[in-house]
């Protein structure tokens, strides 16, 4: 039997992060490919260490020989500051998720967050209408989903938020990014025509997650013709994917995205082409096992 001829470590810095998918989703794939491919949490709340360690860790990851990092909050931005290089698109973001560390030991930032919901978007709702889009959320996921709509050609896109003020600074920014489209920022008030104008809708919001039930607005308001994506995944089928497939539209759950940044950021770091369904079929099976451990109040 021979062996594999690479090995990569890769590690995940941020808080909380001790139970993520991503790590045996990218090391399965590894295996798949033939290669030697370690995957390990650095979560900042187990080694008690404040957001602003990240450029500490970054150093001591290349000093100890990693090949690469992901980058999650709240670090995202902190980051920046500590590599020799950013692509262009994770600039324009401000933000990285990924960190390539090269054999001479520099360090280069890009972004799957927006990359990865864009092949989601394009592989879970082909040919969806793009003409008028309302997205839910301005945070830090918001902004790299819009930025990702209005890369696929969302012609109009409505970011909604509570913070107005928020939702009118991003999309100001988006604005300048992509002067061809049209972008606004909104309050929640007048939802209903607001909706009643799109072709589809974008939830980025930390609503829908266990421990956030709920959808941000009425869903009686959609309509069978739209379609409605959702970032959360935890539970994979929220509320809000729930009650917009028995309405009758198109639906994308968050597992897509996560599927897909994890899908970009195993390309970035090996050069290989992952398969994204083999990678889907296992992240599905990875939340199904972790449903069941919590019913069964084994976490």
């Amino acid at each position: 039997m021979s062996l594999p001829s690479e090995s990569y470590l890769i590690g995940l810095i941020g808080d909380g992060v001790t139970p993520s998918l991503t790590p045996p989703m990218h090391e399965r794939e590894g295996a798949a490919h033939g290669l030697l491919y370690l995957y390990r949490p650095i979560d900042l709340a187990a080694l008690g260490l404040p957001a602003e360690s990240v450029g500490e860790l970054v150093r001591a990851a290349r000093n100890l020989g990693f090949n690469g990092l992901n980058i999650t909050h709240p670090c995202k931005q902190l980051v920046l500051a500590y590599l020799d290089e950013i692509d262009d698109d994770a600039a324009r973001l401000g933000a990285v998720n990924t960190v390539v560390i090269r054999p001479d030991g520099t360090t280069v930032g890009h972004n799957t967050d927006w990359s990865g919901f864009l092949s989601a978007f394009r592989a879970g709702l082909p040919g969806a209408a793009l003409g008028r889009v309302v997205q839910f959320g301005a945070g830090g996921a918001g902004s790299a989903v819009a930025y990702a709509l209005l890369a696929a050609g969302v012609e109009h896109l409505s970011i909604v938020d509570v913070d107005g003020a928020r939702a009118e600074e991003r999309a100001a920014e988006l604005a300048h990014l992509f002067p061809s489209a049209s972008v606004e920022g909104r309050t929640t008030a007048g939802l209903a025509s607001l909706l009643e104008a799109a072709d589809g809708v974008v939830h980025c919001t930390p609503m829908g997650m266990a421990a956030h039930p709920g959808t941000p607005f009425d869903t009686s308001l959609l309509d069978a013709r739209q379609w409605v994506a959702d970032i959360v995944y935890r539970p994979i089928e929220t509320q809000l994917v729930r009650e917009a497939r028995a309405i009758g539209c198109r639906v994308l759950d968050g597992g897509r995205m996560a599927v897909g940044q994890a899908v970009d950021a195993f390309r970035i770091f090996t050069g290989l082409e992952p398969d994204a369904e083999r990678m889907r079929a296992h992240f599905l099976e990875l939340i199904e096992r972790e449903a069941v451990a919590t019913a069964a109040g084994v976490r």
